[in-house]
């Protein structure tokens, strides 16, 4: 059987995905740009697998509607909330995620940019390079010194407690005096036999120093993050999320960084990305931005490459997925494709 594989971009940072593996199990795969739901239907109505980027497509209902043939859709990346897992599952396609590729570059990330919030390495530089940096000048004197504190006597609150904040309590623990987590789908033991203190969310946000952000990006945590709960933070405290922008509600997170309800944030992702260059967030001086980057390294983007493609292969050779988004699929699919699995 000649297997078709499509993938629905044609950006240059996958120019180079392996295609030969493909050649090795007789599939046919095709790379071509969609820019609308009736041009992937157009490339993929055909085909037995989808490789896409959900951050930038989105796969819909009436896409996979009309995939008619399509067994596995492979996400390149971890989040993969532009894919309607829901719809898929119905129609007996498996939807797999590449879910650990960066965890140790998000964590250090994470703590980086906790790092120099604590020690005000932005606010430092930019006095430097204005010829402000001595001791005696009222920046310095009056505001910046008065809010650095020593990072061991700091409490670290972190908002979902999944595989990156996992990641992060051990790189962390000897810098803080204290973790806390808020996570409703975790079991309580799971962050206790780490260290970490499960919290509600309101506790979290009073008494945490750094209130970082781990939550996927789901009808029930967009806009989690708003002028209620910043105004249960600390007036010292600093918000970084290194998750999904929308997640943070844009609106509160300005007023809140403006009128300084709390002293700053540290902002990997933002709503939307990229930002409009006339976004107002971009002119304050107590926010850290990152654009999205937290994920890059030499290791991981070779992992990014790899691993969709893996997930297909394995899927091909009678194989479920190893990071499978939908594993309830397991029976539809079957009934659809008979018992190639196992």
């Amino acid at each position: 059987m000649t297997w078709k594989v499509v993938m629905t971009l044609d950006l240059p940072a996958y120019a180079d995905i392996n295609e030969k593996s493909f050649a090795d199990i007789q599939a046919h795969f095709i790379k071509r740009q969609c820019n609308s739901e009736e041009e992937i239907i157009d490339l993929a109505g055909d085909a037995d697998a989808l490789i896409t980027i959900s951050l930038y497509q989105k796969i819909t209902h009436q896409v996979i509607k009309r995939v008619h043939r399509c067994r596995i859709i492979a996400n390149i990346g971890i989040g993969y909330e532009g894919i309607d897992v829901e719809a898929a599952t119905e129609q007996g396609i498996c939807v797999a995620n590449v879910a650990d590729y960066c965890l140790d570059e998000v964590a250090e990330h994470t703590i980086a940019l906790m790092l120099a919030c604590a020690r005000k390495l932005f606010p430092l530089d930019r006095l430097v390079r204005e010829g402000k940096c001595t001791v005696e000048r009222p920046e310095m004197r009056y505001e910046i010194y008065p809010m650095m504190h020593r990072l061991h006597t700091q409490t670290l609150g972190l908002i979902g407690f999944g595989r990156i904040p996992q990641t992060i309590v051990p790189k962390v623990r000897g810098l803080v005096s204290r973790i806390l987590t808020y996570d409703p789908y975790v079991s309580p033991d799971i962050p206790t036999q780490m260290g970490v203190e499960p919290v509600e969310l309101d506790v979290l946000l009073s008494q945490s120093d750094f209130v970082s952000v781990h939550a996927n990006l789901t009808r029930e945590t967009q806009g989690l993050i708003g002028m209620a709960q910043f105004k249960k933070m600390k007036s010292t405290a600093y918000l970084i999320n290194t998750s999904r922008g929308p997640v943070v509600e844009r609106n509160g997170l300005y007023t809140a960084l403006s009128q300084r309800i709390i002293a700053g944030a540290a902002l990997d992702v933002l709503d939307p990305e990229p930002p409009d260059p006339n976004d107002p967030i971009l002119q304050l001086n107590n926010v850290i931005l990152t654009g999205h980057s937290a994920f890059a390294s030499v290791e991981a983007n070779l992992e990014l490459r790899k691993r969709p493609i893996e997930e297909v292969i394995r899927l091909f050779h009678g194989e479920w997925p190893r990071n499978f988004v939908n594993p309830q699929v397991k029976d539809l699919y079957r009934a659809k494709h008979g018992k190639g699995t196992s």
